[in-house]
Order: structure tokens, then sequence, then C-alpha cells
């Protein structure tokens, strides 16, 4: 059974900072990739980030620059540090795993229950 708890979310002022964490318990290892997701209301959930086995990374191109993501592979956390935060960046955020082991570019399965993340104008 996976388990993805997000934490760090909250409210914040345009061009402030917040970093994101998620705990992975479970059946979760560095051969599984991750991720982070973005759900604004009445929208669709969209691609922020993941990072593989390999710890190769890709961004979406609307946070590159300013976020980043990283990984404690001894702790099974995942981290999201958000950088110059728009009010577009308002939303919830979610972390997600891959079940398949060495994936380059990683699928995702199991999820978190997400952390709210608003940025005031």
């Amino acid at each position: 059974q996976v388990q993805l708890v997000e934490s760090g979310g909250g409210l914040v002022q345009a061009g402030g900072s917040l970093r994101l964490s998620c705990a992975a318990s479970g059946s979760i290892f560095s051969v599984h990739g991750m991720g982070w997701f973005r759900q604004s209301p009445g929208k669709e959930r969209e691609f922020v980030a993941d990072i593989n086995w390999k710890s190769q990374i890709n961004y979406a191109d609307s946070v590159k620059g300013r976020f980043t993501i990283s990984r404690d592979h001894a702790k099974n956390m995942l981290y999201l540090q958000m950088n110059s935060l728009r009010p577009e960046d308002t939303a919830v955020y979610y972390c997600a795993v891959d079940r398949t082991q060495y994936a380059d570019r990683p699928t995702f399965d199991y999820w978190g229950q997400g952390t709210q993340v608003t940025v005031s104008s």
C-alpha cells in the first residue's frame, strides 16, 4: 500500500516562496519516478515537474526557472521549491509516484490528497 502525504501549502503574496513536501510510505524506492501536478478550479490537472530514477528532471514551461523539484531517497521525501510565485500558480498541488521501476519518463499511478497553494496579487 502506497501513501503520499503533501504538506507546505498556504497563502503567499505574489513574488513570494513556498516549499512543498511529499512524504511517501509503502513500497516506494529510489527506482520509482515521482512528480508534482496541480489543478486550478475549472481546469484540468496539469503537469508541473517530475524526477526519474536517474534523477533526470522535467519541468512545465510555465514553472521553469522558478520551481525546483528534488527528492531525498533516504527519507522517501519529494520536494517542490517554488519561488517568484504568481497568482496563476494558485492551485491544489498533488504529489504522484510511478509504480513502474526504472522508467526514464514516469507515468503516475499513485496520488496524494493535495495541498492548497494560494498566491495573492
